[in-house]
Parts: structure tokens; C-alpha cells; sequence
């Protein structure tokens, strides 16, 4: 199918790469010139402008995935959409907005008569390229209609149509709240190991610890490949940022009445990491670097 992409970032180009290595025809762009040179080395057409963009996907069911930030470039993407928009076409936010806003822009695209599905997706920028997870809201319809694109990009068995609309995010910011609370507990549980009488190489009990326990997967593969690059973490400060899923989580879960200090007290250590250097945070600030290219505060 046609698929147009507006977002070039980390995770968007590498989903522009894996949706075009399986066939698809993508056209892209992003405000950003250089992200667009990048997509054009790697054989992804590109468009000018958000309305080239639209020309070029034809004339009616045309779909445009957004990989933009969450929040006002959301909005204001799709408001520029709306205006060459015709009834039948379909946007799918893969990015991590709030699942109240995906309602709220499901409710507006839904009086136009435009499609709108919320994308969840998980996998880092690995798996952007190779095979990501997905939670996908909205119109089952809808979903049905572009099913094909989902499979293809995702992992085996890695995609699910969730429900109704708000539900993709929905499950994605649970999900995120959950992977605060692991790496959160990696990070303690390497501290403790750091601070103790015993001369512990943290790279070779990470892979041991990936390799048949109970707490073996990714992200323990992760910390060994960091910890394999800067066996004492010396090269960063223990800054882990919070980019807003897990604060997201903890907020609902309240709105709820469910119990989740786990989440909420890994929401708290992001930000106390931000005011005092602690090894954990370290720890939690390589992961993210690991899987999925954040950024970490060097040491000068």
C-alpha cells in the first residue's frame, strides 16, 4: 500500500525502512532537512511539504502515519491534514501521545468524517527497524482496513487491535509505566551490587542474569551491551530523563484508584536523578540510551 509518513526521527524513519523493506510504498517528510537526507541515503522517497506528501499518496483512502511529539505538533499536523483531507482518508498517531487526546482527535476527525486510529509501539529503535509491537485503537473497521500494514511492520504475533478509540495509547502508557518500574529496579538492584565489598563484573552478571533466570529479556541484554562500553558507567551522569508516559501512568492510576507505587516511585526517581547523581540512575539513563537512542548527560 501507500503509506505516507510524517515524522523522520528515530523511531519514524526506521519504521519508514521497515514498512518499505516489506513492500510498501512510502512517502515521507519531516520540517527537519537533514532528517530528510538521511531518509533520502536509505531509498525512502520524500516529499516537500505535508500537501506534496498528499498529492502523491493519490486521490482517495489515503493513509498518513504521524511520528511527531506528542502534544501542540501533534494537533497542529493534523490540523494541517484536515485541510486536504478528503472523507475516507486515515491518520494513525504512532507516536506516544496522551490516550485522552486520541479521543479528543478521534471525536474531531470523526465529525469530518476522516479516520483516525491510535498507534502504540514499542520495540526501541531496533525494533522500528526490524519489527515492532503494536496496540492499535480505534474503529475495528478501520483497523481491518489497514491490518495488512500493521503485520507487516511488527513482530510476529506482535500486533493487536485493542479496542475502542484511546485504547492503543492507553496500553502503550501502561506498558511504558511498567518499563519505568523495571528499569527502575535494574538500576537499584546494580547499585546495590556497585556499593558492596565484592569485586563484581556488572557486564558478565548481566548476561548471566539474560541467560536462563527469572529476570532474563531485553532489557537485560541491554545493560550488558552498555555496561560491555563503560563498565562503571564513568561516561554519564546519572541523569535519566522522564519523557512523560510513566508521570502519565502514575496520574491515571490515581484517577483510578489503583494502587501503583512501583511506577509512581520510578516517575519520583527520574526526577530526583535530575538533582543528585546516583549509579541506578546511571544504570536506567544507559538502558534508554541503549534501546532507544535518548539521550545521556556526558561528563566533561
Amino acid at each position: 500500500m501507500k503509506l505516507g509518513i510524517i515524522g523522520l526521527g528515530k523511531m519514524g524513519l526506521n519504521l519508514a525502512i521497515n514498512a518499505a523493506g516489506k513492500g510498501h510504498e512510502i512517502i515521507a517528510y519531516d520540517i527537519c532537512e537533514d532528517r530528510m537526507l538521511e531518509a533520502k541515503k536509505e531509498k525512502i522517497e520524500i516529499a516537500n511539504s505535508i500537501q506534496n506528501l498528499v498529492k502523491r499518496l493519490g486521490n482517495e483512502n489515503r493513509v498518513v502515519w504521524l511520528m511527531v511529539p506528542a502534544g501542540k505538533a501533534v494537533d497542529d499536523t493534523i490540523d494541517g491534514l484536515i485541510s486536504i483531507f478528503k472523507s475516507g482518508d486515515t491518520i494513525i498517531d504512532g507516536g506516544n501521545s496522551f490516550y485522552k487526546d486520541s479521543m479528543r482527535r478521534y471525536k474531531k476527525l470523526k465529525a469530518l468524517n476522516i479516520d483516525f486510529l491510535d498507534a502504540g509501539v514499542s520495540g526501541g529503535i531496533e525494533g522500528a527497524r526490524q519489527g515492532v509491537c503494536t496496540m492499535v485503537g480505534g474503529d475495528r473497521d478501520v483497523f481491518e482496513r489497514v491490518e495488512k500494514l500493521f503485520k507487516d511492520i511488527s513482530v510476529e504475533g506482535g500486533y493487536l487491535y485493542a479496542g475502542k478509540s484511546g485504547s492503543g495509547h492507553f496500553t502503550k502508557m501502561v506498558h511504558n509505566g511498567i518499563e519505568y518500574g523495571m528499569m527502575q529496579a535494574i538500576g537499584e538492584g546494580f547499585e546495590i551490587l556497585d556499593k558492596s565489598e565484592f569485586d563484581i563484573d556488572n557486564e558478565k552478571i548481566a548476561r548471566l542474569w539474560d541467560n536462563g533466570s527469572v529476570i532474563r529479556g531485553w532489557l537485560m541484554e541491554l545493560m550488558a551491551d552498555a555496561f560491555s562500553k563503560d563498565e562503571k558507567l564513568d561516561k554519564i551522569e546519572g541523569v535519566a530523563y522522564s519523557s512523560g508516559e510513566g508521570l502519565w501512568t502514575a496520574q491515571t492510576a490515581l484517577e483510578l484508584k489503583v494502587p501503583a507505587p512501583v511506577i509512581t516511585d520510578s516517575v519520583i526517581m527520574r526526577y530526583r536523578s535530575e538533582q543528585e547523581e546516583s549509579f541506578s540512575a546511571k544504570v536506567i539513563a544507559a538502558l534508554r540510551n541503549e534501546f532507544g537512542g535518548h539521550k545521556v548527560k556526558t561528563k566533561d
